[in-house]
């Protein structure tokens, strides 16, 4: 296999900087291009009587898109060593957010973290990483949070 595009699905969190690592360890290998993922949940709206969006939903969300840019380039700055990388930024749930934005990049490879949670709280909420793996139409590199 010879991946061109390799997408990495990042938050804020230990497991999604081993999974940076690892994918641009990876894009490096194959010369491959990055983007850079991001996924912001949303918030329950609160809607105005006239049925607008209120704007402290707006102003949260411009807050959001401004913390996950900085977010990517920290990122890109710290694991990138000059790999072309773009940086993607999606209001959506998390497993739909990174399939949508995987085919619409082209992605060939989607580079994840797990939290490694297990028990009830896996079997309540799932894992995004599992979800990911399972719908993808390009495979799924899932790097788990390992000491």
């Amino acid at each position: 296999m010879n991946f061109k595009k390799i997408l990495i699905a990042v938050d804020n969190s230990t497991c999604s900087e081993k999974a940076a690592k690892t994918g641009y360890e990876m894009a490096e290998k194959f010369g491959a291009e990055v983007a850079l993922l991001n996924i912001i949940e949303p918030a329950p709206a609160t809607v105005n009587p006239d049925f607008t969006l209120a704007p402290v939903f707006m102003e949260m969300y411009d807050n959001s898109e401004e913390n996950s840019q900085t977010l990517l380039k920290e990122i890109s700055h710290k694991h990138g060593n000059g790999i072309p990388t773009t940086y993607l930024t999606s209001l959506d749930t998390a497993t739909h957010g990174i399939i949508q934005q995987a085919e619409e990049w082209g992605a060939e490879l989607i580079v994840i973290g797990t939290h490694g949670r297990t028990g009830l709280y896996h079997f309540l909420m799932g894992s995004v990483a599992e979800h990911v793996a399972r719908k993808s139409a390009c495979p799924v590199l899932i790097v788990p949070n390992k000491d």
